[in-house]
């Protein structure tokens, strides 16, 4: 399927999937379709699995996503809500049909009364979609309280510029944790997201499951499954270590805080975190997304699922193709080349959907550099 166009009918309607609709004076961005694909792809799986699928579409803007959700993922039931009420009407008319059928009801007020309304009346949702702006620390607690014991809960950020450590007093209010610049710190930004609700599941004896985790340039996005046992342990929760001198990285655990030297210089580390350090994918349900994407014929989400599940067992960062020419003094590797070498010399290696310029590998940099020249 190609990316969102106006309808060749009108030029007020587009099509997206199965969705046609308006836009009018309500908020759609076109590029953000491979959220919203990877969304229903998930949903449709739990509906599979559960034979139910109940959504709440906290900040729904147009309606595309709710649209979507009820004809691509068979949602019974969608509470399509928007703060803003001056956008009514164009939700209305591109609803009508799932109003018409019972299945969708339309609010306009802040998203944290819904959570909290559905928290005190015992009403639980399959899937919580909260497609907000900036941070999501303000929804983190308040969404699980809507969201089913192994239910979904989708999440958003576009404040790449505190979490990745351009802002780390910022992040430290937003997320409780520092954070700190180097050449990973997209990834850095999905894992602060990730742990960051696992430690608000923990808070309320619940855990928290990564299902895909995705950056799209601009927008850091999460679907994370609610589990009913807490599974937030030092292990899997802790800080990311980046020696500036030689530009290596290491897992640093809370109990090795007042030892954080670099393992192959000696140099003082600097930390980021607390963050989480478990897997950003679950790859069985990739395999079901993309099995499903296949029987769609989306051809590009399936390269991006394809790459998502490859890089999922890795270590929690990257090394950048620019890092590792700039260090060595080399010009730019080619990455497959890099990857296909690495691979051959006993390391594992791959691509990584967060950084098309970037390998995600368990050699370390000065190994990368050193293969690199033998290219």
């Amino acid at each position: 399927m190609s990316d969102s166009t106006p309808d060749s009918v009108s030029a007020t309607f587009y099509t997206e999937g199965k969705a046609k609709f308006q836009v009018g004076n309500a908020f759609y961005r076109s590029a953000s379709r491979v959220v919203r694909d990877l969304g229903v792809l998930a949903a449709a799986i739990y509906k599979s699995d559960r034979g139910i699928l109940r959504v709440i579409d906290a900040m729904t803007g147009c309606g595309v996503r709710t649209l979507r959700y009820w004809l691509e993922s068979g949602a019974d039931w969608i509470w399509a809500n928007d703060s803003n009420p001056e956008i009514r009407p164009v939700l209305e008319n591109n609803l009508k049909d799932a109003i018409a059928s019972d299945r969708c009801q339309i609010t306009h007020t802040d998203a944290n009364r819904i959570f909290f309304d559905c928290y005190n009346r015992r009403d639980y949702y399959d899937l919580v979609d909260v497609d907000c702006f900036g941070s999501a620390a303000p929804y983190l607690h308040t969404a699980l309280w809507a969201t089913k014991i192994g239910g979904l809960l989708y999440l958003t950020s576009t404040d790449g510029r505190t979490a990745t450590g351009h802002q780390p007093e910022n992040s430290l209010s937003i997320y409780g944790a520092y954070t700190r610049c180097h050449p990973a710190s997209q990834e850095q930004v999905l894992r602060l997201l990730i742990g960051s609700a696992q430690q608000a599941a923990a808070s309320m004896r619940l855990g928290i499951e990564p299902i895909f985790s995705l950056f799209t340039g601009q927008t850091y996005r999460v679907m994370l499954r609610l589990l009913a046992k807490p599974c937030l342990i030092p292990e899997n929760y802790g800080f990311l270590g980046y020696c500036h001198q030689c530009g290596n990285y290491q897992v640093v655990s809370w109990r090795k805080l007042g030892k954080t030297c670099c393992q192959r210089d000696g140099s003082l580390l600097i930390l980021s975190g607390p963050m989480w350090l478990g897997q950003l994918h679950h790859q069985e349900q990739l395999r079901r997304m993309q099995f499903l994407a296949q029987g769609l014929e989306w051809s590009k989400r399936l390269e991006l699922l394809a790459t998502m599940e490859a890089e999922t067992d890795f270590p929690p960062y990257f090394y950048t193709l620019t890092e590792i020419g700039r260090r060595g003094k080399l010009d730019l590797p080619k990455r497959s080349s890099l990857i296909q070498a690495l691979q051959e010399r006993g390391y594992r290696a791959t691509i990584t959907h967060i950084n098309a310029q970037a390998i995600k590998t368990n050699a370390d940099l000065m190994a990368c550099i050193s293969i690199a020249r033998t290219l």
